[in-house]
């Protein structure tokens, strides 16, 4: 998971919304009310599209030059960034349980100093892979 940053090719539409794509990611499109909503759903889609890239183990294209992009009357191109570690951190927020083994030992003396198991581990696990 990774930060990116993609160019997304905004077009107007009628009543002052906007229709969005990314050009180097099949299917990902979006649309937003204004300027400024259309802006959050590009986030928010990229995010989606490349959190599922990674989660598949599909290959992320890498990002279009903004000059390579044949532009109609009236669109623009703008970069667009994510986050997929935040987005998953928003959106992929259950629990999951999990059964570990530890010396018997470890085990009474961690619970004689109330410690958390579960924070613990999480802890542990985001300090391990670099979170």
């Amino acid at each position: 998971m990774a930060k990116y940053v993609y160019p997304a090719i905004f077009s107007p539409e009628e009543g002052g919304g906007y229709s969005v794509f990314f050009p180097d990611l099949e299917g990902c499109y979006t649309c937003g009310d204004d300027l400024k909503d259309a802006l959050f759903m590009a986030e928010d889609v990229l995010a989606f599209a490349l959190y599922d890239c990674e989660r598949n183990e599909t290959k992320i294209p890498d990002p279009s030059n903004t000059k390579d992009i044949a532009l109609s009357e009236g669109e623009f191109v703008n970069y667009v960034a994510c986050d997929t570690i935040e987005y998953a951190k928003m959106h992929n927020n259950r629990a999951v349980k999990k059964t570990l083994s530890i010396p018997e030992w470890l085990n009474e003396a961690a619970i004689r100093e109330n410690i958390n198991f579960s924070q613990v581990l999480q802890e542990a696990l985001m300090e391990k892979v670099n979170l």
